[in-house]
């Protein structure tokens, strides 16, 4: 017997659909169930590729007593946080009233309306290392709901007061250099000097944070090389196939949590190209293309951290096998949701780097994937929705960060191809509105306000990158004014917490320091003007042909005006002021 799961499109929700719990998705439904019964939700949310959300799954919900305590005493919802990362967001930042330890699974109970009074992340079968058994944890909230009702409902309206506090921005001035170049030594202050990388165990790479080091104006650029170099040479890396697994649960980068996400590899594409590791840019593109295309040309979401080895689940046991031992076997699942925001990701790193090392095949796969993700994931109404797998549309909105992060990747693959409809199609996603998820506003749940940077950035940092890459692609002055307005709400809280916002402090470094861009036109995209231009230490490289150049300028792009009169030219602008262009590949300024 199946639950209502077994309709959804996510994988992770699909994979609960045998449970004995009385599942609902995400939706209005489950909130009228529990008013009407007059018990809490219990909010479970997670991923498919989670290790612990397996266990839990394995040991709780696939358990028929366990299930009938859920069901006598909750309306049980099962969430996908890569389907819905504005509720997950909005319930960790709940979560983070009752513990330190965010993660998931995470477990929130929530009155019928909503408000959390009670969170937790993995809960054993049995009391053990200090955890209460998830049947104790059931009963107490239970008696809790029914002895203690009153008390119940301040609290959580205290929690949702509280957060609604917080999501107050203050609009602070910009900072300077020397404020940003503070803030990249306190980072670095925390450099893990032994084995690279910051902060103990676990250990993650901590892209977001990298990106900003490797800023020239952070001028520590030498601190993200080390830490890359560290996660490359040790377990962190796949030695097969060249992939970045999540995280690593020792402080040297060994004994890795196995599952291996789009977002983690997309940015250590940029770090590596950035850091000139090429071998490391070249496994991870490998992985991308190999393990993570599906077909029509998207990009899934993750690789499993298990697989079945002699008919049991294992943990991490396929990748500490070689290669031969691996063809032996079936490989981990691959979560196909093609994630508009993750997507995005990919495609800005395959072009970037595509580009640079002269691989066309990769910044063709770049397009490919920018065209599934404008095909396929569409509305109703013909706006971009969240996600899509095998070809349908998920009915969640695209949120602030699929937006920005969808349209950075169209404007590098603009830049790589030379192919400004791609640019256009970004500039005209960034004057599109967000609308909230409905079941959030219809509740008032408060929605999350701390906008810090995690394992990619958040949405505030991602909207304000795109308006900056569209500026300094000669956009509008417009989208600098926006860029500034996202950032400066931000700015003073990027500063005291810089560890925590890498992405952000990336954008302020960004509009602190003037833009250099260089163009390169040529008939001939192989020629070596073109290649050294390519290679070009610069915020905006783009080699284009004459009846390119005027492509761009007509459709408005300012920094392109007048660049078609040459064919075999090289134009260096600094805050759109052009030098005058050379034609000698060896007077091209490679570095900045």
């Amino acid at each position: 017997m199946t639950n209502r799961l077994a309709q959804t499109l996510s994988p992770y929700l699909r994979a609960h659909a045998d449970n004995p719990v009385d599942w609902h998705p995400w939706g209005q439904a489950a909130f009228d169930e529990a008013r009407e019964r007059g018990v809490p939700l219990l909010i479970s949310i997670g991923y498919s590729t989670c290790h612990w959300c397996h266990v839990m799954a394995r040991e709780s919900f696939s358990d028929p007593a366990t299930a009938a305590e859920i069901n006598a005493g909750f309306v049980p919802v099962k969430i996908d946080r890569e389907e819905h990362p504005d509720v997950d967001a909005a319930f960790m930042a709940a979560a983070s009233a009752f513990t330190p330890s965010l993660g998931w699974p995470l477990t929130v109970f929530t009155t019928p309306a909503g408000r959390a009074f009670y969170a937790g992340t993995y809960w054993p079968p049995e009391a053990r290392g200090g955890m209460p058994a998830f049947g104790e944890v059931l009963a107490a909230v239970r008696d809790a709901w029914t002895a203690r009702h009153d008390e119940v409902l301040a609290s959580a309206d205290a929690v949702a007061e509280a957060l609604q506090e917080a999501a107050i921005r203050t609009v602070s001035p910009l900072p300077d250099a020397e404020l940003l170049q503070t803030a990249a030594a306190s980072i670095t202050d925390r450099e893990d000097r032994q084995f690279g990388g910051f902060g103990g165990a676990p250990k993650f790479p901590m892209a977001t944070t990298l990106r900003f080091l490797q800023h020239p104006l952070a001028g520590a650029a030498d601190a993200a090389s080390r830490a890359l170099t560290a996660m490359a040479d040790a377990e962190l890396r796949d030695d097969v196939d060249g992939g970045f697994f999540r995280y690593a649960t020792q402080r040297d980068w060994t004994v890795p949590h196995y599952e291996r996400m789009l977002t983690d590899n997309a940015q250590l594409m940029d770090v590596a190209l950035d850091a000139g590791g090429e071998d490391i840019v070249r496994g991870i593109a490998g992985f991308l293309l190999t393990v993570l295309r599906r077909d029509g040309g998207g990009f899934g979401a993750a690789q499993d951290s298990e697989s079945w080895i002699d008919g049991e689940r294992n943990e991490g046991g396929y990748y500490r096998r070689d290669a031969a031992g691996r063809a032996e076997l079936e490989p981990p699942t691959v979560d196909g949701k093609v994630l508009t925001g993750w997507n995005g990701m990919a495609i800005g790193a395959l072009a970037r780097a595509g580009a640079q090392l002269g691989e066309t095949e990769w910044v063709d796969a770049a397009a490919a994937a920018a065209n599934a993700v404008l095909t396929r994931n569409r509305g109703a109404d013909g706006s971009l929705v969240r996600s899509s797998l095998d070809g349908v549309a998920a009915t969640a909105v695209a949120t602030v960060a699929d937006l920005g992060l969808f349209a950075e990747g169209l404007l590098a693959l603009a830049l790589a191809t030379g192919d400004v409809s791609w640019a256009s199609t970004a500039v005209s996603l960034l004057a599109e509105d967000v609308t909230p998820d409905p079941v959030l506003v219809a509740h008032g749940i408060p929605q999350a306000g701390d906008d810090s940077d995690g394992d990619l950035p958040s949405g505030a940092a991602a909207r304000a990158s795109a308006h900056l890459t569209a500026w300094r692609l000669g956009a509008g002055d417009a989208h600098r004014v926006q860029a500034e307005d996202i950032a400066a709400g931000l700015a003073s809280r990027a500063l005291a917490q810089p560890l925590a916002f890498g992405a952000l402090l990336r954008v302020l470094a960004g509009i602190a320091e003037p833009p250099r861009q260089v163009i390169a036109v040529t008939s001939d995209p192989t020629s070596t003007l073109a290649e050294v231009a390519r290679k070009v230490e610069a915020d905006i490289v783009t080699v284009v042909t004459p009846m390119q150049a005027k492509g761009f300028a007509d459709a408005g792009f300012e920094l392109f005006d007048g660049k078609d009169a040459v064919d075999g030219a090289v134009y260096d602008c600094r805050a759109f002021v052009c030098q005058l262009p050379v034609s000698d590949a060896a007077a091209v300024q490679r570095t900045r």
